[in-house]
Formats: C-alpha cells, sequence, structure tokens
C-alpha cells in the first residue's frame, strides 16, 4: 500500500469517527385480544411510478406492546403483491440526506392504519362476508390480504383470528370499507427476551418495543398515498390511566423517504393542513437509482428514468385524522438540504482536530508536489 493510500485511509477514519450521525427512526398495531399497542416511530419508503399509477410501499416500523406476539393492519385502494424487501435501502437513504458536519474552533464565534384493544361484546351473526383474497408467508409475516362487505363483518374476522376489535376499530375501518378498499393483515413474532427471575413480575405485563422486518406491498392507485388514519388511542385505553399516561407522555416521529419523478408535497385536507415537513428534496444520481432499486428488490422499470427524493419528518400526534395523505407534484421544484451540523473545539486546549485537519492539508500539498 503506497504512503498516499495509508494517509487517506487514516484521514478518512479520523473524519468518520467524529462525524455526527442522526438516529435512524422505525405502521399499524394490531395485537391480540386483551393487549396494548400503539405505533412508534415509523419509517416509510414510498415509490411512485406516475405512468403505471404503480405505488411500491416499504415499511419498517417500531410499537410499543405488552404482548409478545401481535400483528397489524394496512389498507390499500386495490389488492397489493406483497413482497419482501431490503432493509439496506433505508440506510441509503438516510446517508443520503444526512446533514453536512462543518468543524470549527469555538474561538471562531458565529453562531393508518392500525388496531386498538378495548373490549366490546360477542358480535351478533351477521350475513356479510370477508373474502380472503390471499394468504402467503412473506418476509417473517403470515400475511392475509381480504375485502369485507361491511365493518361487523371486518371485526368478526379479526376476533375470530385473535386480532383486537372494538367500536374504535369499526370506526376506523369504516371509510375504507366504503370505499371497496383491501386489507392486509400481518403477524409478527417479536425477538423472545431473557427470561425473568421467578420472583420478578411477569413477562407479560412488561412493555417491550418491538421491530419488524421490512415489507414491500405494491398496488395500482390514481393518486400516492400514506394511509394516515388510526384508531382513536384515547376510546381505546378507556379507563386505563396506565395506558392514556402513556398516550400522553408518547412522541413519535413520521420519516417518509418519497421516490418519482419530482419533489412532491403531501396533502390532509384544506381545513387541516398535513404537519409534515420537507427536509430533503433532490435529484439523485443514476448509480444511486440503481443501488436503491436493488436494495429494494425491485425491476429497473419500477422507477421512472429522472428519481427524486423529497424527504417528509411529521411529529405525529396521537389524535384521529380526518383523511389520509395524498401526494402531488409541488409547486416548488427547488432542492432541499438539512442545515449544517457545527462541531466546535476548542483550538487551544484540544490539539488533535487540528492535527488532523493539518495531515489533511500536508496530504494535499504532497499529491500536488508530485511529478505528473
Amino acid at each position: 500500500m503506497s504512503r498516499a493510500s495509508s494517509w487517506r485511509r487514516l484521514v478518512a477514519a479520523s473524519l468518520l469517527a467524529v462525524a455526527v450521525i442522526y438516529p435512524t427512526l422505525a405502521c399499524c398495531p394490531a395485537p391480540q385480544y386483551g393487549s396494548w399497542a400503539v405505533n412508534a416511530d415509523q419509517t416509510v419508503i414510498l415509490l411512485w411510478d406516475p405512468v403505471a399509477k404503480m405505488q411500491h410501499f416499504i415499511r419498517k416500523a417500531s410499537f410499543q406492546a405488552d404482548d409478545k406476539h401481535f400483528g397489524f393492519i394496512i389498507p390499500s385502494p386495490a389488492q397489493p403483491e406483497l413482497a419482501e424487501s431490503g432493509n439496506g435501502a433505508f440506510a441509503v437513504l438516510q446517508d443520503v440526506t444526512r446533514p453536512a458536519v462543518v468543524h470549527r474552533s469555538r474561538n471562531q464565534g458565529g453562531g393508518g392504519c392500525g388496531c386498538g384493544s378495548a373490549e366490546m361484546p360477542r358480535a351478533a351473526a351477521v350475513k356479510s362476508e370477508v373474502r380472503v383474497l390471499e394468504e402467503k408467508l412473506v418476509a417473517g409475516f403470515n400475511a392475509t390480504v381480504l375485502e369485507a362487505d361491511d365493518t361487523d363483518a371486518l371485526t368478526t374476522w379479526l376476533k375470530e383470528h385473535d386480532y383486537a376489535y372494538s367500536p374504535a376499530v369499526a370506526d376506523w375501518a369504516k371509510p375504507y370499507v366504503d370505499q371497496g378498499w383491501k386489507f392486509t393483515a400481518l403477524k409478527i413474532a417479536p425477538q423472545e427476551t431473557a427470561e425473568q427471575p421467578v420472583e420478578g413480575p411477569p413477562a407479560a405485563t412488561a412493555v417491550k418495543n418491538v421491530t419488524a422486518t421490512a415489507l414491500r406491498l405494491s398496488f395500482k392507485t390514481d393518486r400516492p398515498l400514506f394511509p394516515y388514519r388510526e384508531p382513536d388511542y384515547e376510546k381505546v385505553a378507556g379507563d386505563n390511566l396506565a395506558q392514556k399516561e402513556q398516550l400522553a407522555a408518547a412522541q413519535r416521529l413520521l420519516r417518509i423517504y418519497f421516490l418519482s419523478n419530482a419533489r412532491y408535497q403531501g396533502e390532509l385536507t384544506a381545513e387541516q393542513p398535513w404537519t409534515g415537513q420537507v427536509v430533503w428534496s433532490g435529484k439523485l444520481s443514476s448509480p444511486m437509482r440503481t443501488e436503491l432499486l436493488t436494495q429494494l428488490q425491485l425491476p429497473e422499470g419500477a422507477a421512472p428514468e429522472e428519481l427524486h427524493l423529497t424527504e417528509f419528518e411529521d411529529n405525529w400526534p396521537y389524535k384521529v385524522a380526518p383523511a389520509d395523505i395524498y401526494f402531488a407534484e409541488a409547486k416548488s421544484q427547488d432542492e432541499v438540504r438539512r442545515p449544517p451540523v457545527y462541531a466546535s473545539y476548542d483550538g487551544g486546549d484540544d490539539v488533535s482536530l487540528t492535527l488532523l485537519m493539518a495531515a489533511a492539508c500536508g496530504l494535499l500539498m504532497f499529491r500536488r508536489k508530485r511529478p505528473l
């Protein structure tokens, strides 16, 4: 290995050690009957092909739950194709949109879709039906794609298959049932935790964070969307003070990576605009497009030739939403970047960074003096 190559590796490793990294954040909980679960942080990738009218919905999420086995339900306007999707795409997009890090001395100054679990009386027999359109094992999920004639039939099916069911679930599902949407019911099994001592509290009473594997749903739709509606968690909690306190104290972040032919904006309703903000927007290079499609396990033709990324962040409140989020091309196509992160250091007391930068400058001078 050449001396110049060794210096480059040393400088790169040193700069990586002082880089500022923002966290990776991880829709729809439906625990077994009698258990409690709410949405936690959620990160999704939405890839929209405006020519084919095809949306690819890739999600990974975390939940807070007091049950070892629970699932969730995702509505879609058409029957989805279900497939495993690589987790690597999330890391790639996070790296693309991370803020630039600027180092300076302090001496310089300057400046929806889920189900709750409240109890309800046993439903009476109904003539309406739930039709199972597909059942498969995919990405570690037992997946069932359904369509229902009405909400009574849907909640009866949920009850019979050990999902949560309640008036809040029926209220949540009604707009989707009325529009003929399909429901993808998924069950997951969280990782087992170490057994607790006999004298300790039972494990079932502990609230655990659960991370799901990335799953892709691909479906036809006239407009790209994110199913933003959720059950009324306050109604689900009822008189349970612990669960109400959990809701009051909870904070969560919804992050959407929207990939399509241009910069997009999200719309809720005219009366209640969506609270999501654009934190990054720009065109991706051709190699980056290829890498993302590879990571997502999608064919070359699944994305527009010129692929743009719009990243949204939303401090998602725990309240009933009036609609789902629909996306349209934004009026402004300006690029957006996160503001740089300034890493300060004491120039007089800590010379390590100064020596590091001097080494980098020395490397550049060394390369310039070499004969062509």
